[in-house]
């Protein structure tokens, strides 16, 4: 038995097997000989998935020998690249071609199979999530075969594989249309948060992309705003020394000082994170854009996160603003809002909707239960959709009234794996067992 925990130690397994393909042929011989003795496997990630999804019960699959770009389409900017390169890789990789990802989260540790998977969105009020890139998949179904899709090959499969949770078969290759590479500029400072929230709507349509970060106890939310610029515009990075300074002397390891004494002396933390929100510091600079996008995350936390209708964001913002001083434990973490434009994919936290995503965060360590409920409920009112790989408590029977295609997902995973040779605990709750 192999132990195993994701990142936030929120999920624990201890599987029988672990299985480490080096090819699609692999996965297949691995699927179709643990679907004949009738157990079942889950695909491993980078374990940055706050929930259980990558549990696996008897046997896992490492993909982690399955990586790299495996074609590039230098005229028409299409990627294939294997599951198990982690988008940190897959960024290197495509800077070599002169190639760039539209869109990225902040957090580039993840395989692309597991991003994608999750619903792995970034932000930007005219872009989608990493999802929305995507124009092609291999998957490995339960019987073995090996199985591609696309918006014009069985698109129903590609309609709910490309936020598939897993759930369908394993990823072996995805297909992305990329663009050439390209410089954003940054700018981060703090702002007021009245401020913010009064010219959210038109600071969100005149940024490619836009967030802010409130910290509660605060006045002051962080605001990142990132733009493209046109090809062949002249990088202006920070000094090597800047980086060092702004992002890991400050952002990880004072700020996990103060994390670690909040955790240490809870009556401290609503001065420290009003502290926090006054000592924020402004910077400006341009860079590749996947350089722009990724933030280096030292500080250990745990995440609930949900999609809202645009529309609804300022009013949860405002009961959420409301909730925290009630508390009986103080949050130490600040809120992450986002943006992202609506998609058709059916697992999407944007299907069909233009959407807010607020995350919210606690300090690893420290209680979280009231937080993340109290949240669940204010969300809940609007229809808040879950981030498939952060932390919620909703079940099959909820997910399908926030989810216009819920069962045509789940009439598409009876197709393919119709024992469940997929599922787990997590999948059970979330999607109905099989």
């Amino acid at each position: 038995m192999t132990p195993w925990s994701n990142w936030a130690g929120t999920a624990k397994a201890s599987p029988q097997r672990v299985h480490r393909p080096r090819s699609t042929a692999e996965v297949a011989d691995v699927v179709s000989g643990i679907a004949d003795a009738g157990r079942r496997v889950r695909p491993w990630g980078s374990g940055h998935s706050f929930t259980a999804i990558a549990v696996a019960e008897s046997d896992a699959l490492d993909l982690t020998r399955w990586t790299g770009i495996e074609t590039a389409d230098l005229e028409t900017h299409r990627v294939t690249v294997r599951a198990g390169t982690t988008i940190k890789q897959l960024n290197a990789e495509l800077d070599g071609l002169g190639l760039a990802m539209t869109n990225l989260g902040d957090i580039d540790a993840q395989t692309i199979a597991g991003a994608i998977s999750t619903g792995t969105h970034g932000t930007g009020a005219r872009f989608g999530g990493i999802s929305a890139q995507i124009v092609g998949l291999q998957l490995v179904l339960a019987d073995g075969s090996v199985v591609t899709c696309s918006a014009d090959e069985r698109p129903d499969l590609f309609n709910a594989a490309r936020v598939g949770l897993g759930a369908l078969g394993v990823i072996t290759t995805v297909t992305l249309q990329c663009e050439p590479s390209f410089v954003l500029t940054a700018q981060e400072r703090p702002e007021p948060l009245e401020q913010v929230l009064e010219g959210f709507d038109e600071f969100a349509a005149a940024c490619d992309h836009f967030e802010f970060y409130w910290f509660p106890y605060g006045k002051n939310a962080l605001v990142k705003r990132n733009n493209r610029q046109p090809l062949g515009t002249v990088r202006k990075p920070l000094s090597k020394l800047r980086q060092f300074v702004d992002y890991e002397l400050t952002e990880n390891v004072a700020f996990g000082g103060i994390c670690r004494l909040g955790r240490a002396v809870p009556k401290l933390v609503q001065p420290l994170g009003g502290f926090a929100a006054q000592v924020l510091s402004a910077r400006e600079y341009s860079d590749l854009s996947h350089r722009v996008f990724v933030t280096h995350r030292g500080v250990r936390f745990v995440e609930s996160e949900y999609a809202v209708p645009r529309e609804s964001l300022l009013d949860v913002l405002a009961e959420l603003r409301a909730l925290v001083p009630r508390l009986e434990n103080p949050v130490m973490f600040p809120v992450e809002v986002r943006v992202a434009a609506a998609d058709d994919i059916w697992l999407s936290t944007a299907n069909s909707r233009d959407s807010a995503y607020i995350a919210i965060h606690q300090f690893v360590g420290m209680p979280y239960r009231e937080y993340f409920a109290g949240f669940e409920a204010i969300v809940a009112q609007v229809g808040g959709r879950p981030h498939w790989g952060k932390m919620h408590d909703l079940d099959a029977h909820t997910l399908r009234t926030r989810y216009p295609h819920f069962d045509d997902f789940l009439r598409v995973r009876k197709e393919c794996d119709p024992a469940g040779t997929f599922t787990n605990t997590y999948l059970d709750r979330v999607l109905g067992s099989i």
